[in-house]
């Protein structure tokens, strides 16, 4: 998605770090779930509601950084960097709701450990017995009521941390789809690339032959020129060497004349 939009290096650095944020919460979600330590557990998801915190300080400076650049920008650009931070948003949130049901869960295991350290000073079974005896039946009545309040308080929370394990689970799942598809499009725009390079290079080599043959043929050319150009000088200067023959359409030259004189008149009389 980062590589299909359009952002100055400030806002692609910004989206970066959002993105290396969200990497880092989702991998430590899952390695809290294998710490059975409820300090550990508790010092972890402080850690991670750091990152919360970072992620949406981030949001708000890219956010500021859409605003500065909505002028500049078409509207298609601006709509697609708008979607891009809503969706960011959407997943920040859905670790916050997993944050809470992690707290929710610790808070109730912290309860119970409170509940067994208590439970010297409770009573033994044997005194609520005695003490149940020495009731009325309206107060058994009372206390039954009262023990099926709390129970049925406990049985809504339950429902209420799986509701929203359900909810954050299903935003996950969504974010990993729209991720899948996101990874699917860019291994289609590399393919493409890989392709559009290797026709290139190929290219590349068929105009380097083509000009290293136009160059030969040029080169042969201007030798038989040189020649030819060199025969003509020799034939010019040595008419009468016989070893170079003489060249066709090129007329042999014509022979010294000597002018006749008078004289030469007479002694042919």
């Amino acid at each position: 998605m980062a590589g299909e939009l359009q952002m100055n290096p400030q806002m692609e650095q910004i989206h970066g770090e959002i993105k290396d944020n969200f990497r880092a919460l989702a991998n430590g979600f899952q390695k809290i779930d294998k710490v059975k330590d409820s300090n550990r557990q508790s010092k972890q998801l402080e850690e991670l509601t750091g990152k919360m915190r970072e992620c949406k300080r981030l949001i708000k400076e890219f956010d500021r950084e859409i605003k500065d650049e909505e002028g500049r920008n078409p509207p298609e650009v601006n709509r697609q960097l708008n979607d891009e931070k809503q969706s960011m948003i959407k997943e920040l949130n859905s670790y916050v709701a997993l944050r809470k049901t992690y707290m929710s869960t610790l808070g109730n295991k912290k309860l119970e450990l409170f509940d067994m350290g208590a439970g010297v000073s409770e009573p033994t079974a044997d005194e609520n017995v005695q003490v149940a005896s020495a009731m009325s039946n309206q107060q058994l009545v009372d206390a039954g009521m009262k023990q099926m309040d709390e129970t049925d308080q406990v049985i809504e929370r339950s429902k209420k941390v799986v509701e929203q394990t359900v909810e954050v689970g299903t935003q996950t799942a969504v974010t990993l789809k729209g991720q899948t598809e996101q990874m699917g499009r860019i291994v289609n725009e590399l393919d493409t690339i890989q392709f559009s390079i290797k026709k290139a290079s190929q290219l590349v080599k068929e105009i380097g032959r083509q000009v290293a043959t136009d160059k030969c043929i040029m080169l042969f050319l201007l030798l038989i020129v040189c020649g030819v150009i060199a025969i003509i000088v020799v034939k010019i200067v040595n008419p009468n060497n016989k070893s170079i023959r003489d060249i066709p359409g090129l007329a042999p030259p014509a022979p010294s004349r000597r002018l006749l004189s008078l004289g030469d008149f007479g002694d042919a009389q």
